[in-house]
């Protein structure tokens, strides 16, 4: 379709961009559903699309947004009923003694303990814990939405007990040594650019006197968190973020309780009062069996992730020209949407809402003795925080099956091959961008690399390049994407309860998404050699 076909398929793209960044921006409730439907008539008149399909994919958008909703859902009634029951002021306050430090606290919980989250769940899980933390601790939300997206690109490479790299590019038929060695580069170029990072995404919260004089802290944290990652990413691609971000809160807290690399407060420290054990523990007892419950559930070798996954279908029936059935793990699905090839599935016990969520809420509200009062308020909070992010989501999904719409001839790979073309052989210069792309569109970088594995491989092959380096740069570049990702940024917004600063948040965290590429683009070139 050439140059005309690359253009209609990027202008609603650059539309959206603009209507949400723009002086007077237009909300994502309102930007994304009409994206959406231009997206629609594209795909109608001009790709000429079966309008049954585009009518199945509509229908597979609106039932998709039961996943993400409900996890935003789950984190939101946790985060309320941690705040709501002064849990939340408990742990503030036994972070602050810990230290005083802004910079040291921001590393411990929005790097480390985000890193480690993102190893055990990914599903936007770190953000939803990891920032309500910060906020608690006095910390301007939307300066902290910007930083929790932002650091929370490095470990997602493997978030999700690695499920981007074993499932992401499983299509491909690698060898488990050709999925190490995209592992093990993955690692590498992502341990680079943690240099810069952390320190771009502190730049928005504190200012660059404080990352200086705390600039040896921040080193150290990284390395606590990325040498463990790329070390382990040699031999396994489950594990690296996991590992990695639990090594490194445990070597964080005790860099900060020492001091080390930390600026020495001149003023003498106001007598803190002292938080007795019990109260911290029972405190953080909820988000210790959040994480307990998410690791437990996503180790393959434990046998829980099986039985939460199983597809043996329970029971099924027809639904007009669908089929919808339930598994014996109560995995909902419905098959052929209005007669064609179009599906949808939840997978109820998996998606970390009802477990570990809901379950962790549930064990909590006797736990940190709520009265029913408190619950109540807990419950009718969430539901009015999810209203309008819901709706941002619908036309975010709908646009993505549109965009997604046409295999080889959809948008999106139109898209994607026009790059391929300009660049040739100095393709590793762009390939992470590609990734990123995907991970804009679809909330993920597991699905960026399902959709874009298949023509980062290609493009290796045909212009000469290593195909595991290229791959390794799909990965990083579906990593570094998820700064910009609109699902991302819905999702800490709706959680933190910012309104309409989406396009606000996207025109800050693009710029270290930017960097981000750049450094991804000089070890790419640097591999190349090696």
């Amino acid at each position: 379709m050439g140059f005309i076909g690359v253009a209609v398929s990027g202008f609603p793209i650059l539309l959206l961009i603009w209507l949400m960044t723009k002086k007077k921006a237009v909300p994502s409730h309102v930007a994304l559903p009409l994206t959406a439907l231009l997206v629609g008539v594209i795909q109608f008149f001009y790709f000429q699309a079966d309008l049954i399909l585009l009518m199945a994919n509509t229908l597979s958008g609106v039932l998709s947004v039961i996943t993400p909703i409900s996890i935003v859902a789950g984190a939101i009634l946790l985060n309320r009923v941690l705040a709501i029951s002064g849990a939340e002021s408990v742990i503030a306050r036994w972070l602050e003694s810990i230290s005083t430090n802004a910079v040291a606290q921001l590393m411990i919980i929005g790097w480390a303990f985000a890193f480690m989250l993102e190893g055990a769940s990914g599903f936007g899980t770190p953000a939803a814990i990891a920032a309500p933390i910060l906020v608690g601790l006095g910390f301007n939300p939307i300066k902290v939405a910007i930083l929790a997206l932002v650091m929370n690109s490095v470990p997602v490479s493997f978030g999700a007990v690695g499920t981007p790299i074993w499932f992401g590019l499983e299509a491909l038929n690698l060898n488990t040594k050709a999925l190490l060695d995209i592992a093990s580069q993955t690692a590498l170029i992502n341990l680079v650019a943690a240099l810069f990072v952390p320190v771009l995404a502190l730049s928005f919260v504190v200012n660059w006197g404080e990352i200086r004089k705390n600039l040896l802290f921040i080193l150290l944290s990284v390395l606590a968190c990325t040498v463990p990652y790329y070390l382990l990413a040699m031999v396994n691609y489950e594990f690296p973020s996991l590992i990695g971000g639990a090594i490194g809160v445990m070597l964080s807290i005790v860099l900060a309780k020492s001091g080390v690399g930390l600026q020495k407060n001149e003023e003498p420290e106001e007598q803190k009062e002292k938080i007795a054990f019990k109260d911290v523990f029972i405190a953080l007892l909820p988000l210790m069996l959040l994480i307990f419950i998410l690791i437990v559930t996503r180790i393959s070798q434990l046998g829980i992730k099986g039985l939460l996954t199983d597809n043996t279908v329970w029971f099924g029936f027809d639904v007009g020209n669908a089929y919808f059935s339930v598994s014996q793990a109560l995995v909902l699905s419905v098959q052929n949407i209005l007669g064609t090839s179009v599906g949808w599935s939840y997978k109820t016990l998996y998606v970390p809402a009802l477990i570990p969520f809901l379950l962790v809420v549930l064990i909590s509200i006797p736990l940190l003795k709520m009265s029913k009062e408190k619950v109540k308020e807990a419950f009718v909070d969430t539901g009015r925080r999810i209203t309008l992010p819901m709706v941002s989501l619908v036309g975010a999904l709908i646009m993505v099956n549109f965009m997604m719409l046409g295999g080889d001839h959809s948008p999106i790979f139109l898209i994607a091959n026009a790059f391929a073309n300009v660049t040739g052989d100095s393709w590793t210069y762009f390939a992470s961008l590609l990734g990123a792309l995907g991970s804009f569109f679809s909330g993920s970088a597991t699905v960026s690399n399902l959709t874009f594995g298949g023509i980062q491989y290609s493009i290796a092959e045909q212009v000469g390049l290593p195909v595991t380096t290229v791959l390794a740069l799909q990965s990083v570049g579906s990593a570094m994407g998820n700064m910009i990702c609109i699902n991302n940024i819905i999702a800490v917004s709706t959680i933190l309860g910012i309104v309409n600063q989406e396009g606000y948040i996207i025109k800050k965290t693009i710029v270290p998404m930017m960097v981000y590429s750049v450094i991804a683009a000089l070890v790419g070139f640097v591999l190349l050699f090696v």
